[in-house]
């Protein structure tokens, strides 16, 4: 009876939390061939305007071009490392994605707070992405650098961890951790994924194509992502540090387990909330109802947005993962209804299955609710635990090569 009640009260507060936010657009579906143009023309799959025009044969078009990446992925999230890395000193923005009054009053406040000289400026990191779009805004790539003091490295490896906030996060999300891992004597950088914060088009209110009914786009943003991760690291290695991790929550720990999966050098990697397939999360989360109502009303089916977005979707990348040792962390949520329980308790299984060194991790609430009280304090404890015990077995172990390998040779073995 208890169990039932609570059950109820939780689903009632995560349905809550995800409908409080008005300004989510329903936008026509599209394939979005032509943010993958260089893909297609590097793997002789033709080009964007030869895409057939029956909707039939541009999704068999799409699911070959999922199928492609996924078989040439080395290619697909390789880059050209930048050349222009710059630390830029500035005072922090929130870069809100919601419009609620408390929001909004934050973000004046802040504001005002730098025009008074107030605010304590920051350091961030800035390249140019190695994946170009259409906005220039988004390809000049921000993270937030935490440096840890000297004090707190000294005696050990210098260790380095890059995070990735949730979807439609604003630039003061994950900031706390950041700090925390300072404590342990842990650098962070604080990435912005594409379209969030700093660089989100002005045309757009949230951080809609990240994750949109433009499937090309949104295979493209997880492209970017992967990249942008790579060459953070590259830029960490450059400042003598030796080694690495990821902590990912939401669509970051997406982002974070396929690069984790395409570059050995990320030994730590904490996932906080994760599920196997990308297309399934779009069509069953309460968080994208907008975008299945897309989908819908372009006639598909959630088996075939499976395949539609197999080329970012977790699963299709597995093997590489467990192709390298790893220390990983899973925390899922019991009243998840945006990456929906069934599909993080597959990520359990599948990893058992690899013999993937994991710890599991259970919150007794939803997925926005993680971020509430008491159950934001209890995933902290998790992620930051894990964390400084993992980076502390590490700095334990005999020197290694950080160098990235060929993982097609490290998956045959």
């Amino acid at each position: 009876m208890l169990g039932k009640w609570y059950a109820r009260k939780m689903f009632a507060w995560e349905t809550a939390l995800t409908t409080r936010d008005e300004n989510r657009v329903v936008r026509p579906m599209e394939w979005g061939f032509e943010w993958l143009d260089d893909f297609l023309h590097s793997h002789k799959l033709g080009t964007a305007a030869q895409a057939p025009v029956d909707p039939e044969r541009q999704e068999a078009c799409m699911v070959a071009l999922n199928d492609a990446v996924v078989h040439e992925s080395d290619s697909f999230f390789g880059y050209e490392p930048p050349k222009d890395y710059r630390l830029e000193e500035r005072h922090p923005q929130l870069f809100p994605t919601n419009v609620r009054p408390e929001t909004l009053a934050q973000d004046a406040r802040l504001k005002e707070e730098a025009a008074r000289g107030k605010l304590k400026a920051a350091q961030f990191l800035r390249f140019t992405s190695p994946i170009s779009t259409p906005y220039p805004e988004n390809d000049l790539v921000n993270a937030r650098w935490y440096p840890a003091p000297a004090e707190k490295q000294a005696g050990k490896p210098k260790q380095a961890i890059i995070v990735m906030p949730q979807w439609n996060a604003d630039a003061f999300s994950h900031n706390a951790l950041c700090a925390l891992f300072n404590r342990f004597g842990v650098s962070a950088l604080r990435l912005s994924k594409p379209y969030h914060d700093i660089r989100r088009p002005a045309e757009l209110e949230r951080s809609d194509y990240a994750v949109s009914s433009n499937i090309g786009r949104t295979i493209s943003a997880c492209r970017q992502a992967v990249v942008d991760i790579r060459c953070c690291l590259d830029w960490l290695e450059a400042q003598g540090y030796e080694q690495f991790g990821i902590l990912g929550t939401s669509l970051g720990s997406c982002y974070g387990f396929i690069a984790s999966a395409h570059d050995p050098r990320l030994r730590v990697n904490a996932f906080n909330h994760a599920s196997v397939s990308f297309g399934d999360v779009a069509w069953t989360g309460q968080s994208t109802r907008h975008i299945r109502k897309a989908f819908e009303d372009a006639g598909l089916t959630q088996a075939r947005l499976h395949k539609l977005f197999a080329a970012v979707s977790p699963v299709s990348y597995m093997k590489r993962f467990a192709a390298t040792p790893k220390k990983v962390l899973v925390v899922h949520a019991t009243y998840d209804l945006t990456f929906l329980r069934e599909y993080s308790v597959e990520v359990l299984r599948q990893f058992s299955d690899l013999g993937i060194d994991y710890v599991s991790k259970v919150l007794p609430c939803g997925h926005y609710t993680t971020g509430e009280t008491p159950y934001k304090f209890m995933d902290g404890w998790y992620l930051g635990s894990f964390v400084y015990n993992a980076f502390k077995q590490l700095a334990e172990e005999p020197r290694f090569s950080s160098k990235p390998k060929d993982m097609r040779e490290l998956v045959a073995h």
